[in-house]
């Protein structure tokens, strides 16, 4: 059977194995707000964990808010530093998000810039589609322009389930397009309490 696309709503069928990812709806995803029970298929089984958190064989769109991470003095480097060990090979990029790594390199000096190169060297870096744009013009009317980008990839990259950012906005439409948000350092789930 052919999967449902992403953000498709409801339950597997009786007896079909969970979602890529998934797991199987317990009877605490039919309660819904103010205790009441639903049927199976009226909530969907997000796939979103918590800040830092990544279930095994992820791909991750990293925006540059996530990327600054790897420079010296940036805000929960050593969380993000602990987390991309484990999962470097997992991150996809853009030139975008890299550009903006280098902007926040740039004044902090010779060191900075060569963090930012060597960022760039080792992650896979995709280009900008026809599916990317779709996706992110879908999106621009909550997201500025560039930031729509990053969520565009990563709803149009085939192999990516989650983004690794920092941003607010961005994480939180993210994680209502059933992405998984990662931000090493961060409280779980901090997109929900902000603001």
């Amino acid at each position: 059977a052919r999967p449902a696309p992403r953000g498709t709503r409801g339950a597997p069928p009786a007896g079909a194995p969970p979602p890529r990812g998934g797991r199987p709806p317990s009877s605490q995803d039919r309660v819904r707000h103010h205790g009441a029970v639903t049927g199976p298929s009226s909530v969907p089984t997000p796939r979103r964990v918590g800040a830092g958190a990544a279930a095994p064989n992820r791909r991750f769109y990293a925006d540059g808010s996530a990327l600054s991470r790897y420079l010296v003095g940036a805000p929960c480097r050593a969380q993000w530093l602990a987390w991309a060990a484990d999962h470097e090979a997992d991150l996809v990029t853009t030139p975008l998000a890299l550009t903006e790594l280098r902007r926040i390199a740039r004044p902090r000096g010779v060191e900075a810039h060569g963090v930012a190169h060597d960022v760039g060297d080792r992650l896979e870096v995709v280009r900008f589609s026809d599916q990317t744009l779709r996706a992110a013009t879908k999106v621009s009317g909550v997201l500025p322009p560039f930031i729509a980008l990053h969520l565009g990839v990563a709803l149009a990259h085939p192999g990516i389930e989650g983004i690794a950012t920092y941003d607010l906005p961005l994480a939180q439409v993210a994680a209502l397009h059933e992405l998984t948000v990662v931000s090493p350092g961060f409280p779980a789930f901090w997109w929900e309490r902000a603001g």
